[in-house]
């Protein structure tokens, strides 16, 4: 059985691990079925295991004890490997390659020999004197820093079987998918925390990989690991520690008091979901947002949408436009998908956000608008552009139309037809046009601003961010079919500039009063965002960032420090609504429990069901928050039978968020338009292991 795969983001290689001893921490996370078990003996493959499986064994209350082996390298290039020597002289030989570089036995004899007596030193050294422990009928967990081509660990596995052990177990921080397999045949489980793709070199997976000594060995060897060893008191489980600091939070609301304190004089504060179909995500952020509106002074929110179609929203919200009700200013939300922002949770909050804009209307206050920060719309919003300057400038709106006629060789609303043309030559690139086009409409925003009213200013601010989501948009869906980072990176980019651009065009509506357009000294803007936990959390604590990926999150922190608060949501297990493919039908599907070392299992753990957790508030939180620790992102495709691969990542919690709301068991958003498929639901599975 192999457990704890990651094999489907083809990127760089990954740096998850400070170094050794972290990364023996993350694997007796995955490793909790073996703790306390009377049976288990762990053995670090000398030297480089041997960090990695001290750790291992101190948290599973296991002995420790070093499994020597050595590589045996081909004559004149000793770091290609043809074989290798274990402890208690067990040789194995990759036949193949021995004939492939025509190495003759008295060679490898001779090779065999000289590591045979460094073998017997390294083992003489590392026990000082102890005989190494017994494991027949035991349950040994083979421990080293990670597997290239597996030649030592296959060798380690061969010899140990001559003693006889009733079970074998790998573990390991990194290793290829392949490798991981292969192993997953031979012995009785595998657990990889980590399969980076390319696979380069163990080293490539840690930030210090430096060489372990001997002196070093011996020291880790000599302490104890059953027990309270003596350098290291007994302390508190993570999941206890949490339990004792967590801050009841009923339905995922925290307290007045400690949003109060979380929150403070930010600015933004960004509120994430860990899927994009989570009825109770959804409704705690709701209820979150109300109380920054009502009680901090939050005058906008910015979600993860489209701007043409939440702009619609916002016209409703402060009494404008056409729409009778919320479902109708909803309705603009028609592409893919569109439960994410049509469901009844959003609708009665429009609904709330409308009363409450008309209540503070005729108290003459701020009134709080609803924008979108996504840049998809790239057909919607050239269509945007040129309905304002029809109003405002015929002869601009001319000129927009002829340099936008430019991607009408793509199927309407279709932008990833026209960025797969534009990429390999099939159609015509619009870049030239799209820039021209935001150019000539800011060149004369000044004569469009001379307009009365802030109305109008605002339509023009709509306008000119119509533009520039053209502009982002072509390149976006250009560079859509060159890398997943780099697309990923122009839409976070977007997002935080477009939020930059929202902020300074609230702060100038501050200073002017809407009835008499006089100078009033108003307080700063503020913004809620609402966006995915993988937008709102900080890139630069998880594994995506060594590969160049970048989220909103991160670039609100670096722009706006202190001024800046993200949140996050988790959950254990119960429902979701999401597709089984890009563009699919919404269903309600069964969210598996939590993989184990998961921050969501951690979480759970705890024994708690809705409650909120940050280093921020309570310092004690800061330790099981800091370690490495898978997180899992369900977005609105679901496939639980990958569900490793294709929705956990590693990450840092505490230096992810600034808080986590933790809501055991979730139930599945429901769409406006709720299908017979969503109806039927997902029929519950018992599902035996986490792939």
């Amino acid at each position: 059985m192999t457990r704890a795969a990651d094999a489907t983001r083809p990127a760089a290689p990954r740096r998850v691990f400070r170094d050794r001893g972290e990364a023996g921490r993350m694997l007796a996370n995955l490793l909790g079925a073996y703790r306390d078990k009377q049976d288990v003996i762990v053995l670090g493959l000398a030297r480089g295991g041997i960090p990695v499986a001290w750790e291992v064994a101190a948290a599973l209350h296991a002995p420790l004890d070093a499994f020597v082996v050595r590589k045996l390298g081909a004559p004149g290039h000793e770091e290609f490997a043809v074989g290798a020597l274990a402890s208690g002289g067990r040789v194995v030989v990759n036949d193949d390659v021995v004939r492939g570089l025509r190495v003759t036995p008295q060679e490898l004899r001779a090779i065999a020999e000289r590591e045979g007596r460094e073998l017997a030193r390294r083992e003489a050294v590392y026990r000082d004197g102890r005989p190494p422990v017994d494991v027949t009928g035991k349950t040994v967990i083979l421990v080293d820093d990670g597997l290239a081509t597996g030649a030592s660990m296959f060798a380690a596995v061969q010899a140990l079987r001559e003693a006889e052990p009733a079970h074998i177990v790998i573990a390991v921080p990194a290793a290829p998918e392949s490798t991981c397999r292969e192993f997953a045949g031979l012995v009785d489980d595998v657990v990889c925390a980590s399969m980076p793709t390319p696979f380069l070199a163990v080293g490539e997976s840690f930030w210090d990989f430096r060489q372990v000594t001997d002196a070093e060995v011996r020291q880790l060897l000599a302490t104890p690991t059953t027990g309270a060893p003596a350098n290291r008191p007994a302390a508190p489980a993570p999941a206890e520690v949490l339990g004792g600091v967590a801050i009841d939070a009923p339905q995922g609301i925290p307290p007045r008091e400690a949003l109060e304190q979380l929150i403070g004089d930010a600015r933004i504060v960004l509120i994430g979901e860990s899927s994009h179909g989570t009825h109770e995500f959804y409704e705690a952020r709701a209820a979150v947002t109300k109380w920054l509106i009502e009680e901090k002074g939050f005058c906008a929110v910015a979600a993860e949408a489209d701007w043409p179609d939440a702009y619609r929203v916002n016209r409703y919200v402060r009494g404008l436009g056409d729409d009778g009700n919320a479902d109708e200013a909803l309705s603009g939300f028609e592409r893919f998908p569109a439960w994410m922002w049509r469901n009844t949770v959003v609708r009665d909050f429009v609904d709330w956000l409308r009363a409450h804009n008309r209540l503070r209307a005729s108290n003459g206050g701020r009134q709080t608008g609803f924008y979108g920060l996504d840049l998809y719309s790239l057909h919607r919003s050239m269509r945007e552009v040129i309905a304002y300057l029809d109003k405002i400038d015929p002869q601009a709106a001319a000129r927009a139309r002829e340099r936008y006629a430019c991607f009408d060789h793509a199927s309407a609303d279709d932008g990833q037809a026209y960025g797969f043309a534009a990429a390999f030559g099939a159609g015509p690139s619009c870049e030239r046009q799209a820039i021209e086009q935001l150019v000539d409409i800011q060149r004369n925003a000044l004569a469009y601003a001379r307009r009365d009213g802030l109305i109008a200013e605002d339509e023009l601010f709509y306008a000119q961010q119509n533009a520039q989501t053209v502009r982002n948009a072509e390149v976006y869906y250009r560079a859509m079919f060159g890398g997943r980072v780099s697309s990923w990176n122009l839409r976070d980019e977007h997002m935080a500039q477009t939020l930059e651009a929202l902020l300074t065009h609230l702060d100038r509506h501050r200073d002017i009063n809407q009835d008499t357009h006089q100078d009033t000294h108003g307080e700063p803007a503020r913004i809620v965002v609402w966006a995915h936990n993988s937008h709102v959390g900080d890139a630069r604590a998880t594994e995506v960032w060594a590969d160049g990926q970048l989220t909103l999150g991160q670039l609100v922190r670096q722009r706006y420090g202190e001024q800046a608060r993200l949140i996050g949501f988790s959950t254990y297990a119960g429902t979701v609504t999401a597709a089984s493919e890009w563009g699919g039908a919404a269903e309600r599907k069964v969210v598996r429990p939590a993989l184990a070392g998961s921050i969501e299992e951690l979480l759970h753990e705890t024994g708690r069901s809705n409650f909120l957790v940050s280093a921020l508030l309570t310092p004690e939180a800061a330790a099981p928050l800091g370690a490495v620790r898978l997180n899992r992102a369900i977005g609105v495709i679901y496939r639980p039978e990958t569900e490793r691969q294709s929705h956990y990542l590693h990450a840092r919690p505490a230096d992810q968020f600034d808080a986590i709301i933790h809501i055991d068991k979730t139930r599945a958003l429901e769409p406006l338009e709720v299908t017979s498929l969503w109806v039927a639901g997902e029929t519950p599975e018992t599902y035996p292991t986490g792939l």
